[in-house]
């Protein structure tokens, strides 16, 4: 039976919270600071949707999103996100235990090898993939592929789809109208109770609570909570895949003082003297942070990432370069400012650098 999907009307829907001129790709890289400064932009609408209780970007246009070589997200790089992807994969192994399985947004393909190295049987699908793996697909997900497995993985996919009820109909009936499924998404009430403004931005439509993951489904056999609360997780039965209906008390707000980060950042680089600023991060935290910041006449100096697939090329939105921490460090001094953007790198962070430096935990201070 068709599962409704739609986008809530202006009716019933309630506004949350609004920002404007963010690039609709944070996590593109680009080759000069002028390009990456033209980058297209869009709008955030935050609102619930006061029937289903789910929440998401009324602004969003699938449309402007371009996912290709230039998109540059792996988090792999980093031994801290290969512990979580470690867990991951247990949980996995526990639930899809001699299944064949298909993950749909697969990236770079990093997960999948994990699971290959530890005997499961998985196919990747990927527009953005780079490798050369014959079991990868490099293409969107479709139906039209023909792909069927027993289970189907589903990370940091969910909160990309505009309209996420009408995709797991799309998986569901691709898969025979069943199987078992993981999907693992950002977790919003994270996102409210550390006041991580920079969790928000365009890339991201949909933003879930556990209690929204699990109303998905009749059924559902494991859910919680990853990656220092950072992330969401449900093992569900695709098969008892419903449309949520709001409860009655459940009505969300982000915290009067949701942006108090930025405002503490903001006074930290207004009043630094000669010191330098450097970000952390240069992925969609580290996008969003250090664009606000500019948006108030505020410089920052470098921008440190470990990858070296961003490391040479530039920001959306600011055109900052991302440089290399060996790159950086030598150009520092006892005192400056080093915003972390996200504090599971910290001691990972200082191992690095030093002790010498002002960190700043941008979701922690």
């Amino acid at each position: 039976m068709p599962i409704p999907g739609k986008i809530p009307t202006e009716t019933n829907r309630r506004s949350l919270y609004r920002l404007h001129g963010l690039p609709v790709l944070q996590n593109r890289v680009y080759d000069t600071p002028a390009q990456a400064r033209a980058c297209p932009r869009g709008v955030m609408d935050l609102v619930q949707d006061m029937d289903t209780g789910l929440i998401h970007n009324a602004a969003f246009d699938p449309s402007v999103l371009v996912y290709d070589e230039n998109y540059q997200n792996e988090q792999a790089v980093s031994g801290v996100f290969r512990d979580h992807l470690d867990t991951v994969a247990g949980i996995v192994e526990q639930w899809f235990r001699d299944m064949d399985l298909v993950e749909i947004g697969c990236g770079k393909g990093r997960f999948l090898e994990l699971l290959r190295s530890r005997g499961v049987r998985v196919t990747g699908i990927d527009p953005a993939y780079e490798g050369t793996s014959p079991d990868v697909i490099r293409a969107p997900f479709s139906p039209e592929l023909g792909i069927r497995a027993q289970g189907v993985i589903l990370r940091h996919v969910l909160e990309h789809i505009a309209d996420p009820v009408g995709f797991l109909q799309n998986v569901a009936e691709a898969n025979g109208g069943g199987g078992l499924v993981y999907i693992e998404v950002p977790c919003l009430e994270w996102i409210a109770d550390r006041r991580a403004f920079f969790d928000i931005y365009y890339e991201h439509v949909n933003y879930f609570r556990l209690s929204d993951l699990t109303a998905l489904f009749g059924a559902v056999h494991d859910s919680g909570r990853l990656f220092g609360g950072q992330y969401l997780y449900v093992v569900a039965d695709l098969a008892s895949l419903r449309r949520p209906r709001r409860r009655s008390k459940d009505v969300f707000s982000l915290p009067d003082d949701f942006l108090a980060a930025v405002n503490r950042s903001a006074r930290l680089l207004a009043d630094r003297g000669g010191k330098n600023a450097v970000v952390w991060g240069g992925s969609s935290k580290g996008v969003i942070f250090s664009l606000l910041m500019q948006q108030r006449g505020l410089v920052i100096d470098y921008v440190i990432d470990i990858n070296p697939a961003k490391q040479g090329r530039f920001l959306a939105a600011t055109g900052l370069k991302v440089d290399a921490a060996e790159t950086v460090l030598q150009f520092l001094k006892e005192e400056d400012l080093v915003f972390i953007m996200n504090s599971n790198y910290y001691e990972e962070i200082r191992a690095v650098s030093g002790p010498n430096f002002r960190y700043v935990r941008i979701d922690n201070d």
